[in-house]
């Protein structure tokens, strides 16, 4: 019956996505045409080719493009009389088409007189040419001053007795009248896309263009020499291109143009990809793609051809996303939301899809739209997985696996209960390198509380010869008692792991049980208690209690790292305990000494051995257990530097771990069953992966900001801003959800968490590339404690550097974004997006510099506010009850009639 419902939820989350895209579907009305069009621009260069290019098109190509075009044209405009383009008229004449043959001039002398000279020949040998035209917006692009102009347009007229003109912007002949004396027609060019007119207003103001012209030159022929709108690109201010909006304008031209009779030109007959130079919209002027294919009816409703293709993959994309999902076993409310966001990204995906097959990609633009990809298609995917835990935890099971005292909170047939009567040995390790002694002092002293008899405890002091450090250590273990062994030795190697690697080595024989301690946590008298009898079941290999800290208090900054840390062993650590899949951290852990030495024991391949030796014994076939009860608090980073540091080694070592363990997530590779090879496939990259590609696509779009701004092409499509931006958002609602739901932490420092957590996504960055080049890098204590101090060096000098050039970019894109192109405010608001993490490290560095960080300095403002309130009068006292003590219990109230 569930699985029937699951089904039914997932069919209707796609029949209402299926709807949409019916609903949406665009279809417009437009009057019909069914004669033939006057004239039609026609360049005869195919694909990605370039009229400059050494290799001219051929004389098949030219006689297939004018076959399929003859049916809709009368004559064909061209533009150069060389490269292959004197071919045109001779070939023209064959289907019956008249050619309005020009020269292109620019100023390339020598090529000018080449195609002067080929344009006097062809009209000397080619009946069928109607017209010559001199130039193609040589005024208007500064190439050539009127007079050169008017001296060429003279010489091609004495020399063939043809009627000649040039062809300019239509503004361009109201500010030379003397160009107009010279020329047998005007040959106007009127684009209303360039102008920003929207595609509703473009036919009236060419009309009104033509009027004025007719007005200001009454009696000359006026001819609207070019004259189309792009089917794809980006906007200019109103003007939108598009396939539909392409086909409305060039009918209700055609129509009005008819009735008025002007004389007119289309550009153009086919799409030309090479015209990359003017932007996104150059290559789709054409009423005929670069296939061969007409984009629409001349007559009839107009409609997107392409659109019903990518209406059905985007339907099929959801359904086999929800079914990737699992969503079987969830939820209604799950269900729901996992379908919905599947059908998301599958609509993304039709869109890419949509987008591949209508767009036209030369080499390069094909290249960066592959890389786009390559780091897109990730992030999707990660904003998929963070949904999908939105999901369970805001609406599916409860933990079933976590420890509460005990037992387990839920269904305790899952994993077996803890024995009270079982009480292994535990040998406690502490390792300690240059540690403040009053510090470990502390922690020692929290050890010999434990209610916990059967134990011994180790404390190993590494590489640490100032006997100021370790002395005072010494005797404290000392005086202690028998149970607290004290080992030294100065010349350990693999760090930490090389510490305890010496502990096991001094390990009480009968010791079932090894704990491990940071020098800095003080722990609770319960915690063996509770804890060491899960080992009761054999299966058992690890018991990991969450990381806290008492100095939360410490600083603003502290408190905001403090719940930031928090989240990690509310959330994930909780989430990844259902499928036995927690990442072990070296404090606070508790491990079979048989499941240690079968592991292998510490290594120091990496430099996080801590969770390098759990992953090791979960693939082994151990279980891990997991509690939320906070048993120990230790001291968090002394400074933002320390605190980066430390996010840099864990992030160093768990790409470490990723490469030492990816292979044994492949089928037959180890114990681990499919859902823990998922948890920690997708840890990694929503960690690793998610800080890594955020940075690259931020500096890729640095990168790119030149391109934008500076030359005007290549402007990204909303299909690559958009998802950025969704997963920025997702990853806001998903750190607000989650930690609303399972860490009880004040809103202000929530807020705080979310700054620290972005601030170190350079940081893991960082690390993650030095992984890709580097086997090995120090281990560096995080100092602790007050071991050390804020240095004179700005700690996010590159975060800074970064961000602002990001913000800045973002703001040069937008207020010179005279045009207002939606894809390039849509790219600035990304800019500004990728800034924050980058902000957010600069913030929490500057705070920390200010004396705003103190909580002693919020109290003496508020103190300070506290007085200039003004006081209000104090009403008239009402008789207040007096309470009266009797012996040892509550104190009994009476009131005024005596009645207790």
């Amino acid at each position: 019956m569930r699985m029937r419902t699951i089904i039914a939820v997932g069919a209707l989350v796609a029949g209402i996505h299926a709807l949409i895209w019916v609903s949406a579907q665009r279809e417009v009305s437009a009057p019909d045409f069914t004669g033939q069009l006057p004239s039609v621009s026609y360049t005869p260069f195919d694909g990605s080719a370039h009229p400059d290019s050494s290799s001219p098109t051929t004389t098949e190509q030219i006689r297939a493009d004018l076959a399929a075009l003859a049916p809709f044209t009368r004559t064909v405009r061209t533009y150069s009389s060389t490269s292959g383009s004197e071919l045109i008229p001779s070939i023209a004449s064959e289907f019956g088409l008249r050619t309005s043959v020009g020269a292109w001039l620019d100023r390339n002398q020598d090529r000018n007189e080449r195609e002067l000279e080929a344009v006097v020949d062809l009209a000397r040998t080619e009946r069928g040419i109607s017209s010559i035209v001199v130039g193609n917006e040589t005024i208007y692009r500064a190439d050539l001053e009127v007079p050169d102009l008017i001296e060429k347009i003279r010489r091609v007229k004495r020399e063939t007795g043809l009627p000649v003109t040039t062809g300019e912007i239509w503004h361009a002949w109201l500010d030379h009248p003397e160009l107009v004396s010279e020329v047998d027609y005007i040959a106007a060019h009127i684009l209303p896309y360039w102008e920003g007119i929207s595609a509703q207003g473009a036919v009236d103001q060419a009309i009104h263009i033509y009027n004025r012209l007719r007005e200001a030159y009454p009696g000359k022929r006026i001819v609207i020499a070019e004259f189309g709108w792009p089917s794809g690109g980006h906007n200019r201010q109103a003007a939108y291109p598009g396939r539909i909006e392409q086909a409305q304008v060039l009918r209700e031209f055609v129509a009005r143009a008819e009735a008025l009779g002007i004389d007119y030109n289309i550009i153009e007959g086919y799409d030309q990809p090479w015209k990359v130079f003017e932007g996104g919209v150059g290559p789709y002027w054409g009423f005929i793609n670069a296939s061969r294919e007409l984009k629409f009816p001349w007559t009839g409703p107009i409609t997107d051809p392409y659109y019903t293709k990518v209406a059905g993959v985007a339907v099929l994309l959801g359904i086999l996303f929800s079914l990737l999902l699992a969503i079987s076993s969830v939820s209604i409310p799950q269900a729901l939301m996992l379908t919905t966001a599947a059908h998301m990204v599958g609509a993304w995906f039709a869109y890419i899809f949509g987008f591949w097959t209508s767009h036209y990609f030369v080499t390069g633009a094909a290249i960066a739209f592959g890389f786009a990809m390559l780091l897109l298609i990730p992030l999707v995917l990660i904003a998929l997985a963070r949904i999908d835990e939105i999901a369970g935890i805001a609406f599916g099971r409860k933990p079933r696996r976590l420890i509460n005292g005990l037992a387990l909170t839920e269904a305790p047939s899952i994993v077996p209960s803890a024995d009270d009567s079982h009480a292994p040995k535990v040998s406690l390790h502490i390792p300690a390198y240059n540690e403040p002694p009053e510090m470990l002092k502390q922690t020692l002293d929290s050890v010999a509380r434990l209610e916990y008899p059967n134990l011994e405890c180790l404390v190993i002091i590494n590489n640490t010869p100032d006997p100021a450090l370790w002395q005072p250590i010494e005797e404290h273990c000392r005086a202690l008692g028998k149970r607290f062994k004290f080992l030294r030795e100065d010349k350990i190697e693999g760090f930490k792991a090389g510490a305890l690697r010496l502990a096991l080595e001094h390990t009480a024989p009968d010791a079932e049980v090894i704990g491990v301690l940071d020098a800095d946590y003080v722990v609770q008298p319960d915690w063996l208690k509770d804890l060491a009898p899960l080992f009761a079941d054999p299966k058992v290999g690890l018991v990991q209690a969450p990381q806290d800290h008492r100095d939360g208090r410490r600083t603003l900054m502290h408190t905001a790292m403090n719940g930031e840390y928090a989240g990690f062993f509310d959330i994930g650590m909780v989430q990844r305990n259902e499928v036995n899949a927690i990442i072990v951290h070296g404090t606070m852990c508790l491990i079979r000494r048989e499941a240690l030495e079968a592991a292998g024991g510490w290594s120091s391949d990496t430099i996080c051995e801590d969770t390098d030796l759990g992953l090791a014994i979960l693939e082994r076939g151990y279980i891990a257990h997991y509690t939320t009860k906070r048993y120990g608090h230790g001291l968090l980073p002394d400074t933002y530097l320390a605190y980066k540091r430390q996010r840099h080694r864990w992030a160093y070592g768990g790409f470490q771990i990723m490469r030492k363990h990816g292979h044994r997530l492949l089928p037959g590779q180890s114990n681990l069953r499919r859902e823990q090879k998922r948890e920690f496939a997708l840890g990694w990259l929503n960690w690793l992966g998610a800080e890594t590609l955020g940075v690259m696509v931020a500096i890729m779009n640095l990168i790119w900001v030149p391109v934008v701004g500076i030359l005007g092409i290549a402007v990204p499509d909303r299909i690559l801003t958009i998802p950025i931006m969704a997963a920025f958002v997702v990853s806001i609602l998903h750190f607000a959800a989650l930690y609303r739901l399972r860490v009880n932490i004040p809103a202000g420092q929530m807020i705080g968490s979310a700054l620290a957590a972005m601030s170190v996504q350079w940081t893991v960055a960082r690390a993650v590339a030095l992984g890709l080049i580097k086997d090995r890098l120090p281990f560096v204590v995080t100092a602790k404690g007050g071991a050390a101090k804020r240095g004179e060096d700005f700690p996010a000098f590159w975060e800074l550097v970064i961000g602002t050039l990001l913000i800045g970019s973002a703001g040069a894109l937008y207020w010179t974004n005279f045009e207002r192109v939606q894809e390039i405010n849509l790219f600035a608001l990304v800019l500004v997006i990728q800034s924050l993490p980058f902000m957010a490290a600069a913030l929490l560095a500057t705070l920390e510099m200010s004396r705003f960080n103190e909580y002693a300095t919020w109290q003496r403002l508020d103190a300070r506010l506290a007085a200039l309130r003004p006081r209000r009068p104090v009403p008239r006292a009402e008789p207040v009850p007096v309470p009266v003590t009797v012996s040892n219990r509550q104190p009994i109230e009476h009131n005024p009639n005596g009645t207790p």
